[in-house]
Order: structure tokens, then sequence, then C-alpha cells
């Protein structure tokens, strides 16, 4: 996949804003929350939806883009808000180096988020939902761990 330009459908942006506002009023959406962090130049709280999932016992959320905004942004504050219709909870961010963990991730995500994988057939790094093709597309991918945070955004 070297050299190519991954890059996002055409309807995503409209779909974030409507789940962004959906999720305002307090509506769940399966797997999906809204994340929220500081943007990385401006400080202004910035919102994406993601589908956090679950592997060993710990949550991860997973960037299709790696060098997207939302990924870079995350990288520079490493915390943010993690909300679920009027669930939100304050959070530590922190992106999984490990080579093994962020496959072992990848390989849950078809089972995990169901609804995620056409995002990633999209993007050209799958071509359908098997585990094994998500394992090896985690090195084009950004892997966040997400914990519980003592601390809240400042």
């Amino acid at each position: 996949m070297a050299g190519v330009t991954l890059q996002l459908p055409r309807w995503l942006p409209f779909a974030n804003r409507v789940v962004r506002v959906l999720n305002r009023l307090g509506l769940r959406l399966g797997t999906i929350h809204v994340l929220t962090v500081p943007g990385r130049r401006s400080g202004v709280a910035r919102s994406t939806p993601v589908s956090p999932l679950s592997v060993a016992g710990r949550r991860y959320v997973v960037a299709g883009l790696p060098e997207g905004d939302w990924a870079r942004n995350v990288r520079a504050a490493r915390r943010g808000e993690l909300a679920a219709g009027r669930t939100r909870t304050q959070v530590d961010l922190i992106e999984v180096e490990d080579h093994g963990e962020r496959r072992a991730v990848m390989r849950a995500f078809p089972a995990e988020v169901p609804s995620g994988v056409p995002f990633f057939v999209k993007l050209g790094l799958v071509t359908n939902g098997d585990p094994d093709e998500f394992a090896a597309a985690a090195d084009q991918v950004a892997v966040f761990e997400v914990r519980p945070s003592a601390i809240g955004l400042r």
C-alpha cells in the first residue's frame, strides 16, 4: 500500500455532522461514540464519531487515516471526552506502538464493529470483513487505547 494516498468517502463529513447532532440530542447510534479532543493548533474542541472496541478487557479506537486531523489532534492532546448519547467520559488516549497489539485490535474490529467494515473497504485497506485481512492492515492505521481519565478537559 506504499505510495497510495487514502481518501475519505465524500459522504463522510455530512454523516459525521448528523451523528454529532444526534449524539448531542442524547441519541445512541449502535457502537458510535463522539470523541472530542482539543485541536492541536487552536485548542478548540474538535469532535469526530468513532466506534470504540474492546480487546482483552481494554478499549481502543482506530483511525483509518493515521495522518487525518482527528488522529493528529489525539496525538497532540492525548486526552479527550468520549460521549455516547448523554453519557460523557473523560479519557486518556495512548497510541498503540506495539505491532502485535495493533494486529490483535484490528483482527477483532470486524466482529466488534461490523458497521465500520464498509468504511475500511471504501478506504481500500481491506476487501471484506475477514479478520486476517484487518490484522494485515494494522500497520496502515492508527490505534489508540482509551483509558478513563482522572483529569478532565482543560
